[in-house]
Formats: structure tokens, C-alpha cells, sequence
């Protein structure tokens, strides 16, 4: 048995020392002056995180529940949403929004690849009555990175809300909220921001707002305008808060911003170099050649091969844990996580487990040398600046 776990799946993500011990606090009651102000020093750092001069709300959910927070607030039913499918989790927007009960337009795109702006544009000039677009900003199921920038662009020139999926992308790779003119910024715990799953953070756009503040809900627990104003007035959130979940989440925002955020950024496109380098380096397809995500590499396996093996053997052997595809490529592929607390070595170490399992399930892999094509990349990835790097994964 391997001595050490890695795990390098697309969330959880492993938790840094100093967030471990944090969880270990005794209780603090959700309503007294300490927790109140643990509270408030986590929005100073939530809002440089999320690039926004507005409140971040913490709900007491999955990244799902805040997906469906957000769809509740801003959307009535009957308004019509237009919803970017290009993978699992896209399809789970679809599904939220057919519950509330919208009327749902969807822009597909074949798994692997991502929408374009130009198609989005197409559909929101072609349809006036479209009141918000959904979609990732990463496609945690494929790998692919959505032109959210561009996409915010143009829903501000036609006076649609863009609702942004960050799940796998808020503390991985750039997405600042107010510079780019997002409406709704959400994410999870379990990934970029090295928690435990269990606490979702939300945030909104001044005409986001406006548009909450006339949209009832219609669900008792899901209410932000009132989060908002327990937030504003009170330090607290309107119902009881996951306290542990928010004292960690302080320790985490400190421990992640500590070098600032250009430090995060470099960190993680230089440990997708590495990945995609290694995994190219091994003769192996990825999936998402273009538009690819910072935090997760996805591989194609070779024509016949048993993926679970290639995965018991990976955390078997090697302690290494990875996941494989959703759907119809669940046993095609192997989804490689190196989001939140993972490092060089970790990531290394997977590309190696990889290569070991996909052996002994009777494929082959290239070039010898392998890792020390990945380290090259990576060493080259570090001096390459996020402002730079971003555009290059939109061609």
C-alpha cells in the first residue's frame, strides 16, 4: 500500500494544514460578536476574490444550491433563459431552470468544446425576450473553459444577465466579476478554495440586484435579497450559519491570497502546463485541445481500454486518486485534477500513476521521458503571466 494519498480528483481538493486545524475550533455561536467578525474579515477578502465592490453571500449548500439560488432570485417563471450546454454540468443548468419553471433556449456545443461568443450573440439578437444566459465558466465534466469575458460583454450591450457558473474556476483562474460585467458569480467550497464541500458563496451585479430585489423567489430558504440584508446589517446569515465551514473558509481566503492573486493564477496555468504537457508527452489524446481549464486536465484513454482499472491501479498502487468521464465517456476517460492545495510533485506524481495504470490495463504510453517534458513546460508556464496566459485558452 502507498504510504501517501494524493488526491487529485476535480473536488474535493486537499486541504492546507493551517485549514484543518481552523475546522478543529471549538463552536462559536452563529450570532455573537466573534463569529460576526470572522464574518466580516472573510467579505473583505470573498470581494477581492471575486472582483466585486458587492457583497459575497455564504449559503449553506453545494455549488448546486447556489446554482439554483441564482435561477430562483433573478428569474420568473415563464421568462425565457438561455442556457449553454457544452457538458454535465451545463445540462444541470437546463434542468434547474425547466424547474423554475423557465422557458429554456439551449446553445449546444459537442462535449470538448466550448460555445462561442459569436453564437451567443446570434441567439440573444435573434431572441429580444431572453432575459439571462447560464453557463460555466469551466465545464468541470470535460475540461473546457467558456468565453466568459466575452460572453459578459455582450450581455451588458443587450441588457442580459450573465450568470456564471465558477465552480471549478473562482481561485483557479481569472474571472473578476465587476471588471468583466458578470451578474451573478457563484461557487462552491470543495475546490479552488481548499475546504470541505458543504458552503456555497454567491455573488450579484448592481443590476442583478435590481432584478432580485422584483423577482420573488418563491422558496423560503433561497432568499438573497434577505441574506443580503443579514449580511449588510448584522455580520450573519439569515438562517444558521455552517460555522465551522466559515471559520475554515477565513483560514483558506488568507492562506490562498496571502501572495496575492496573480501568485494563485501563475501557480495553477503553470500546473495545467504541466499536465497537458506530460499527458501529450505520453502520446495521449486531450479532450479539451482548445478553451481548455486551468484546474483540470481531461484525457482520452486508448480505443478498448478499462478506465476503472486504469483508476484502481492509480489509487491502488500509487495512492493517487483521479475521476473519470461522466456520461457516455464514463470508462474513456480520466479527469485530472491539480486545483486548490496540490503542487508540482503532486501533479508529477499523477502523470506518473497514469501512465503506470494505463500499462497494466494493456495500453501503452510514449516517450520515456515524459516528466521531465511536463517540468519543462511547468518551469516555462511560471514566467508566462495570467493577463497573458487567459487569451490564449479562448482561440
Amino acid at each position: 500500500m502507498p504510504e501517501k494519498t494524493r488526491l487529485l480528483t476535480p473536488g474535493p481538493t486537499p486541504l492546507p494544514e493551517c485549514v484543518r486545524l481552523a475546522l478543529t475550533r471549538d463552536m462559536l455561536h452563529h450570532r455573537k460578536s466573534e463569529f460576526m467578525a470572522i464574518m466580516r474579515r472573510a467579505q473583505e477578502s470573498l470581494r477581492l476574490l471575486f472582483g466585486t465592490a458587492g457583497p459575497v453571500l455564504p449559503l449553506s449548500c453545494s455549488g448546486t444550491g447556489a446554482m439554483e439560488a441564482a435561477v430562483y432570485n433573478l428569474f420568473q417563471p415563464g421568462e425565457k433563459v438561455l442556457v449553454a450546454e457544452a457538458g454535465k454540468f451545463g445540462q444541470r443548468w437546463g434542468q434547474i431552470a425547466a424547474a423554475r419553471k423557465l422557458e429554456v433556449v439551449t446553445l449546444s456545443a459537442p462535449w470538448g468544446k466550448a460555445v462561442t461568443a459569436r453564437d451567443v450573440e446570434e441567439k440573444l439578437k435573434g431572441d429580444p425576450a431572453i432575459a439571462g444566459i447560464l453557463l460555466q465558466h469551466s465545464e468541470t465534466s470535460t475540461g473546457v473553459l467558456h468565453p466568459v469575458r466575452e460572453v459578459a460583454d455582450i450581455c451588458r450591450r443587450l441588457d442580459t444577465l450573465a450568470v456564471v457558473d465558477g465552480i471549478s474556476a473562482v481561485g483557479i483562474c481569472p474571472c473578476p466579476m465587476d471588471e468583466w460585467g458578470i451578474d451573478c458569480l457563484l461557487t462552491g467550497s470543495q475546490k479552488g478554495l481548499m475546504l470541505p464541500p458543504g458552503l456555497a458563496l454567491l455573488a450579484l451585479s448592481p443590476r442583478a440586484w435590481k432584478k432580485a430585489e422584483i423577482s420573488p423567489p418563491d422558496c423560503f430558504y433561497f432568499n438573497l435579497v434577505k441574506e443580503r440584508d443579514s449580511l449588510a446589517g448584522k455580520g450573519q446569515t439569515n438562517f444558521t450559519s455552517p460555522v465551522n465551514l466559515i471559520v475554515g473558509l477565513d483560514e483558506s481566503l488568507a492562506f490562498l491570497l496571502k501572495d496575492g492573486l496573480e501568485a494563485v493564477y501563475r501557480k495553477q496555468w503553470a500546473l495545467t502546463m504541466l499536465a497537458r504537457a506530460g499527458v501529450s508527452a505520453m502520446g495521449l489524446n486531450l479532450f479539451a485541445r482548445e478553451n481548455f481549464a486551468w484546474g483540470i486536465t481531461s484525457v482520452l484513454l486508448p480505443e478498448g481500454l478499462d478506465g476503472a482499472r486504469v483508476l484502481r491501479c492509480a489509487a491502488e498502487k500509487f495512492g493517487v486518486l483521479m475521476a473519470g468521464g461522466q456520461d457516455h465517456l464514463k470508462g474513456r476517460m480520466v479527469r485530472i485534477g491539480h486545483m486548490g492545495h496540490v503542487d508540482w510533485a503532486d501533479v508529477a506524481a499523477g502523470l506518473f500513476a497514469l501512465n503506470q495504470g494505463i500499462k497494466e490495463a494493456g495500453g501503452f504510453c510514449g516517450a520515456r521521458d515524459y516528466l521531465e517534458q511536463a517540468l519543462a513546460a511547468w518551469r516555462a508556464a511560471l514566467a508566462v503571466s495570467p493577463g497573458e496566459a487567459l487569451p490564449v485558452t479562448h482561440s
